[in-house]
């Protein structure tokens, strides 16, 4: 009875404890008093509210030294092509592969062929992957309770539009490609958000019933039987927004001036795929990362970071940004673009497309600094790779030492540099994530080290964000 009553106490002095330090731990007339003294604040502050107040921040921290003209003089480029335009979409991932592909294609040809793939196709098969992917992955966490972090992560996020290029090597090999002509672009391809809610909506319900269905034993095969008429909802929605896709189609390839290149063939979309790709994409190309929170020169893969339920998980080499960049120029070199992607939103000049670490003076004009390192900056979740661009050029310094790089978006050809953002080299180091290079042009040593058992990460990691 004493032990109970000594136990009894202990815990009221912890309970007493916690909310003394809860009561510290809040902010108070004294900390308050303490705070807007060392807030400080002058004659300028006024000024500086008055500006602020009616304009915008970047407007007033751009730094007028760094306002001069852009140098878009590459040592080392790739053959332009036309400007795509993603609109109101996160497929950002999508248009840089397939911009990677087509720019492939040219190559083959000596550019005397070109091709626009079609990215409402693979967009169709990308929304019912991942939904399969979402009713499967409800099936096989059925067991867990509905709070658990696995099925939190389903449930929370059942469909979205962005990615990375395993989705685009994954769905190309699957379905294979047809051109933008036969299927082109619908006003939901260009504009998801009310299209991915509607279908989130429907997923949430379905996965539900899928789960009190396996909880209840139903049998398995009664329980696919259900998901297969769940995802032909799902395709007939997908259907009347982004349209069906063709099974088979006529097509003729076109010149630089427009006329028919020979005669027009009957393809499918995989005997397409097949002559302008030339084969299976998986096995083809490595993803490199910077991540300087991890071991370099180790493989690491992303479980359930996928397109497909029986796709490839994104899985990559983590290496130095000097390993990065050699190969890159390899490629450039050699005539050949690159999927990379980046986290765009910091420092760009959006008038000038120019990402460089000078465009804004935000620490003078709020007169602190901001000091993290990138990989301070990943662990916070303050910097990630958000967005997808093609690698074109580089320029190099008489040494082959690298200064500025530049990109092909996929905001319309009205956007910065006709279309193109410039890098500076150094803003190159800090805010670039990923690189998918081909493996010609990949040193031995990191083939080797590709090739090691990877390390499972998982999807909440805040560097693994999809690129949109």
């Amino acid at each position: 009875m004493r032990k109970i009553g000594i136990t009894i106490m202990a815990a009221l002095m912890a309970t007493m404890l916690w909310a003394q330090s809860k009561q510290e731990g809040g902010i108070s007339e004294t900390m308050l008093g303490q705070i807007r003294a060392q807030a400080g604040g002058g004659a300028s502050d006024k000024a500086l509210f008055n500006a602020i107040a009616s304009n915008s921040i970047d407007n007033l921290a751009k730094n007028f030294n760094n306002q001069g003209k852009v140098d878009t003089y590459f040592s080392t480029e790739t053959p332009k092509q036309s400007i795509t335009d993603q609109k109101s979409s996160g497929r950002c991932w999508l248009f840089s592969g397939l911009n990677v592909l087509r720019a492939n294609f040219a190559k083959q040809h000596y550019d005397t062929m070109k091709v626009e793939f079609s990215w409402g196709y693979l967009f169709f098969y990308d929304q019912l992957e991942k939904a399969n992917l979402f009713l499967q992955g409800i099936i096989d966490t059925a067991d867990k309770p509905i709070d658990d972090q696995r099925v939190q992560f389903f449930f929370k996020n059942p469909i979205n539009d962005g990615g990375t290029f395993c989705g685009v090597a994954d769905l190309a090999d699957k379905y294979g490609l047809v051109p933008s002509s036969v299927m082109p672009e619908t006003y939901s391809a260009d504009n998801t958000s009310r299209m991915a809610k509607i279908i989130s909506s429907k997923l949430r319900e379905y996965g539900l019933k899928l789960r009190k269905m396996v909880q209840g034993g139903t049998a398995q095969k009664d329980v696919m039987a259900e998901k297969t008429r769940m995802l032909a909802t799902i395709y007939h929605i997908l259907s009347l927004n982004i349209g069906e896709p063709p099974m088979q189609f006529t097509y003729a390839f076109r010149d630089n001036d427009g006329k028919e290149y020979g005669e027009p063939k009957t393809y499918t979309p995989k005997s397409f795929c097949q002559e302008t790709v030339g084969g299976p994409i998986n096995g083809t190309f490595i993803m490199a990362m910077n991540d300087p929170r991890r071991e370099y020169y180790k493989t690491y893969e992303v479980e359930w970071d996928r397109h497909t339920y029986d796709g490839h998980n994104w899985k990559y080499i983590n290496l130095p940004m000097e390993d990065i960049k050699q190969m890159a120029i390899a490629s450039l070199r050699d005539g050949r673009k690159m999927y990379s992607s980046y986290d765009v939103g910091k420092q760009l000049d959006l008038k000038r497309g120019l990402c460089d670490l000078n465009n804004y003076d935000y620490a003078t004009l709020f007169n602190t600094d901001f000091p993290m390192t990138k990989a301070e900056r990943i662990m916070t979740f303050d910097s990630g790779s958000t967005h997808a661009m093609t690698l074109t050029a580089v320029d190099l310094d008489a040494n082959g030492k690298s200064r500025k790089w530049k990109v092909e978006n996929s905001w319309g050809a009205d956007f910065g540099q006709a279309g193109y953002i410039i890098m500076t080299d150094e803003w190159f180091d800090e805010y670039t994530f990923r690189l998918v290079v081909d493996k010609r042009y990949v040193p031995e040593n990191i083939l080797k080290a590709e090739q090691q058992k990877p390390v499972m990460v998982m999807p909440e990691d805040p560097l693994f964000q999809e690129d949109k």
